[in-house]
């Protein structure tokens, strides 16, 4: 390349990092890269074809020299203390409107701290969601952009140059101020916890209670991305089961070992949803459920112990669990079809989502947060792990409503949900009563049936709490606050 000033910087070329370079750079983009590893940098550029508008730095001096003004710095490294120390080192380099963009999936609550630290220096932080993976990043992702409005403004162009596009529009947009990218990208990640737990349960329905083979499975799932499940991951979970393995002969997800793996975003979802006082009921089973799989000495302990002489269950430790094609559940056969678990996954899912836009609708409020949550769901209709066509009907119930308190009180959803409900239904009760563990499609119509509700019996919970701690309680008949001594008939007696 030419020796004019390079538009953008990167830190760090992992595989993100090096991804989102190359889209930017096929894209008009000139950028200057740095990895705190020299050989990294170095095997990166050198293994480029001519012509690529990309600077390789090897300092941090040489990348903010190489830098047009205001300064655009993107970070690509491990959240935590590693963002931390880039800044530091960053930091007596940069100038007043400078701008640093963490694209990392860093906690709010760093984001909020960092972009007041820098702020003190007259330099923007940007803290950026960005989901697609590996793919995404070369080709399209979604971006989640929050800080600054100023500072948005001066990136967007290469934002929008390089996200996925749905119906001609970019999937990126400014979600708001301070930390609002990386909440609305944790969200995003913690309904992501869900929907992959919940085709895993619809996975262990079909293979254990109707016997399906992975090839069939395929079928299934192939089937169903073409109508109204279409998202990318009932697209992967068909290439998934169609995949064979190199080594064994037989079908690569039968070799892969049962423990599912987290990295904490799901966690964080479920955490501040607690905080902020909103039911999240599915993604918090995800999250537990990926525990659980990891805990396998637990589960064989406990197994062998429902498989003592005398225990209640008559789980059989050492047999076999998964059933063969030719031995479907007689459960499953009576009750359960492929088309039962379609639509309990469909009902389910929109569900999901309903938790998670009504997580982001309080935090928007309580944090300071400013989104529009019609713009959330555009920018994660493309690009993004998330993305499917259900986006587009939620999209537009915030256009027909934007101040709708919870996507189930949307009527075309609500009406959805009603119709697939008693299928959702059948798929718990057959799931409890042949031992298939679902623990997300039942959290899914508890939410349901709780949220849809006139009356909780929470009257009794109140009662009980001013039994035993004088909490009080308010009456439906009277204004008030009311407590009683309810053991005053014991003490007469």
């Amino acid at each position: 390349m030419n020796e004019t000033m390079s538009d953008i910087g990167m830190i760090g070329l992992a595989v993100m990092g090096r991804n989102l370079v190359l889209n930017m750079a096929e894209h008009g983009v000139t950028v200057s890269v740095y990895n705190r590893t020299e050989s990294v940098t170095r095997a990166f550029v050198e293994g480029l074809e001519p012509g690529w508008t990309i600077r390789a730095c090897y300092s941090i001096p040489e990348l903010i020299g190489s830098l047009k003004r205001p300064r655009r710095i993107m970070l690509m490294v491990k959240a935590g203390k590693a963002v931390d120390a880039v800044i530091d080192e960053l930091t007596p380099y940069l100038q007043a409107g400078d701008i640093v963009i963490d694209g990392g999936n860093s906690h709010f609550t760093d984001t909020a701290a960092r972009e007041r630290l820098l702020a003190e220096k007259g330099v923007h932080f940007l803290g950026v969601g960005i989901s697609g993976g590996e793919f995404g990043a070369r080709t399209g992702p979604s971006m989640m952009p929050g800080g600054a409005a100023e500072a948005y403004e001066v990136v967007r162009p290469v934002f929008e140059a390089i996200t996925a596009r749905v119906q001609g529009e970019p999937c990126v947009a400014y979600m708001g101020p301070g930390a609002a990218g990386h909440y609305v990208k944790m969200v995003h990640n913690g309904i992501e916890y869900g929907l992959m737990q919940l085709i895993a349960e619809t996975y262990a329905l079909m293979k254990q209670g109707l016997g399906l083979s992975n090839d069939g499975l395929a079928g299934v799932y192939a089937e169903w991305n073409a109508a109204e499940l279409r998202s990318y991951l009932v697209e992967i979970t068909a290439d998934i089961m169609r995949r064979r393995d190199q080594t064994s002969g037989g079908h690569l997800v039968d070799v892969i070992l049962a423990e599912a793996g987290q990295l904490g975003t799901g966690m964080w979802t479920s955490q501040s949803a607690l905080d902020l006082g909103v039911p999240v009921p599915t993604i918090d089973a995800a999250v537990s459920a990926r525990s659980l799989s990891a805990s396998a000495d637990t589960r064989r302990s406990v197994a062998a112990a429902f498989a003592a002489p005398g225990a209640a269950g008559g789980v059989d430790a050492g047999a076999e669990t998964v059933r063969s094609s030719a031995d479907p559940s007689p459960a499953f056969a009576r009750d359960v079809t492929v088309d039962t678990v379609r639509n309990a996954l469909y009902a389910a899912m929109i569900v999901t989502y309903a938790q998670g836009f009504a997580q982001l609708r309080s935090a928007s409020a309580a944090l300071g947060l400013s989104l529009s949550l019609q713009q959330v769901a555009a920018v994660w209709r493309g690009g993004c792990i998330i993305r499917a066509d259900l986006l587009e009907s939620i999209r537009n119930a915030f256009v027909r409503q934007p101040d709708v308190a919870n996507l189930l009180a949307d009527p075309a959803l609500a009406r959805t949900v009603t119709e697939h409900r008693l299928d959702l239904a059948r798929a718990v009760v057959a799931a409890a009563s042949d031992e298939v563990s679902a623990p997300c499609l039942s959290a899914s119509l508890a939410y349901i049936d709780s949220i849809r509700a006139p009356w909780l019996p929470a009257n009794l919970i109140q009662a009980q709490r001013d039994y035993f701690g004088a909490h009080t309680y308010l009456r439906v008949d009277m204004p008030g606050v009311f407590h009683t001594d309810w053991q005053a008939e014991e003490r007469k007696g």
